[in-house]
């Protein structure tokens, strides 16, 4: 399968099941367009006569140029064949029942009440609560014992608002510290908040044991405040902004997120970009909201296309910042050409339900975060382990071609299916799709795409 497309001058051609990007000149580009479905005569016929009026495509240029796609058809990096999708259906045998991650719900309560929260405000449609130390130690050692050989174990303080129960945070990090030599493992923490209990003390304590620190600020005070309000109506933004300053500060810049969500109030997300850029935070994430479709602040139509915009406007920016000295991230635009995820990962995806789950409060063990309050979706408890194997087998059985929608999209191996809870909430299966979801996910795969070849294209320029 191939993907054509133009973005900011460039003419990219992806080939999807070997990953090789090619860069092209419009000659190449529309000669790989039909190189297949029409015989070579007919096609340099055709090129011939739209050309006609470029002295540079001569009939040797044109037999070169087919010469050339030939090779690369031969040696594997254009037209190559699917050889994943037989393989798709046992890759996650070799790994079941290893559990690596564990989302740990240590509050299922929150100081703030937006009103876009997937997850009502930290309740998960329940009661208020939060995780008692023993509950999460269960959770810890129910990790090590389903880990198998793994040595990195990963665990998230998620919330509601993690620091709502911080004196237990601090608790589970020093057990598992304890732990981790005799039990040979190592333990990588997370933390995310949406910063109004920050202080000293969890700036210290984050920059000491948190790998990972995700602050939720969605940009511009009035985009932020219109959502994220405390009980009384009053937003965040004043509060949080300079203790995300002094964290980020204290961590050197490094290991952070800056979360945000864009919703029908802002589809016009760079804005919130540049405001994070201007507050000095440079290590960025924004998100489309997750609701139901009759939602305030769920994206429409129109909004879908003004975001596509803005993803094409906010590669541009980073170019332009990158050559100029002054380089930030964006979380979706971290693509690795040459280096980046096994087939494993491309074909099976996240691991939720199977690799990775979250944990309630009270210690009820669900595929991830967004399915916890769904009763249909509980795999049992960190004491008797996952005791819903049938649940479990639909997600070890979830993976990008078990997705009719996917098969035929060029995205697909980048996306590995995409999120199984979006899916659920928009189709009422978990090996549904997401359209909307979709249609941005390969927007943003076409711009970091095209970043990539606009960084090589600067460093062959140097050179």
């Amino acid at each position: 399968m191939i993907h054509q497309y133009i973005l900011n001058g460039y003419h990219i051609v992806l080939d999807v099941c070997s990953g090789s990007v090619h860069v092209v000149d419009p000659l190449a580009y529309d000669m790989i367009a039909h190189f297949e479905e029409l015989p070579k005569e007919v096609l340099l016929r055709q090129l011939q006569e739209k050309y006609r009026s470029d002295p540079d495509v001569t009939d040797e240029e044109l037999e070169n140029c087919w010469q050339e796609i030939e090779a690369l058809r031969e040696e594997g990096s254009l037209f190559s064949p699917d050889v994943f999708a037989p393989m798709a259906g046992t890759l996650k045998e070799k790994s079941a029942g290893i559990v690596k991650a564990l989302c740990l719900h240590v509050a299922h309560t929150c100081n703030l009440n937006c009103s876009y929260c997937f997850a009502s405000q930290g309740k998960y449609h329940g009661d208020r609560a939060v995780m008692s130390f023993e509950v999460g130690k269960q959770a810890l050692d129910f990790l090590v014992a389903n880990s198998g050989t793994r040595r990195n174990l990963e665990v998230d303080f998620f919330g509601g608002e993690p620091l709502m129960n911080f004196e237990v945070v601090k608790q589970l990090v020093a057990y598992a510290r304890s732990i981790e030599k005799q039990a040979k493992k190592n333990f990588r923490f997370t933390l995310t908040t949406n910063g109004m209990l920050i202080d000293d003390d969890v700036i210290d304590f984050a920059n000491r044991e948190m790998s990972n620190v995700v602050l939720s600020l969605d940009g511009r005070k009035e985009v932020h405040d219109r959502f994220r309000v405390d009980y009384a109506g009053n937003g965040s933004w004043e509060r949080i902004v300079p203790k995300f300053q002094k964290l980020v500060q204290a961590r050197q810049g490094k290991n952070y997120y800056m979360r945000g969500t864009f919703t029908h109030a802002n589809p016009d997300f760079l804005e919130d970009i540049r405001q994070m850029l201007k507050l000095g935070f440079t290590e960025l994430s924004m998100e489309p909201v997750v609701c139901a479709p009759d939602d305030p602040s769920a994206l429409t139509e129109e909004d879908i296309a003004v975001v596509k915009k803005q993803y094409e406007e906010l590669a541009c920016l980073m170019l332009e910042r990158e050559a100029a000295g002054e380089p930030f991230t964006f979380y979706h635009y971290m693509l690795d050409l040459a280096d980046g995820p096994c087939i494993y990962k491309r074909i099976s995806g996240c691991g939720s339900g199977t690799e990775y789950m979250a944990v309630t409060p009270w210690g009820d063990l669900y595929p991830c975060h967004q399915f916890v309050g769904e009763e249909r979706f509980k795999l049992g408890d960190i004491w008797s382990g996952v005791t819903n194997t049938e649940v479990r087998g639909e997600f070890a059985a979830c993976n990008v071609y078990a997705k009719p929608e996917c098969r035929d999209c060029w995205a697909r191996l980048y996306c590995s299916g995409g999120c199984a809870a979006n899916a659920w909430h928009a189709t009422g299966s978990i090996t549904g799709t997401y359209e909307a979801g979709c249609e941005l996910f390969r927007k943003r795969m076409e711009c970091a795409i095209m970043m990539a070849a606009a960084r090589a294209d600067r460093v062959q320029n140097q050179g």
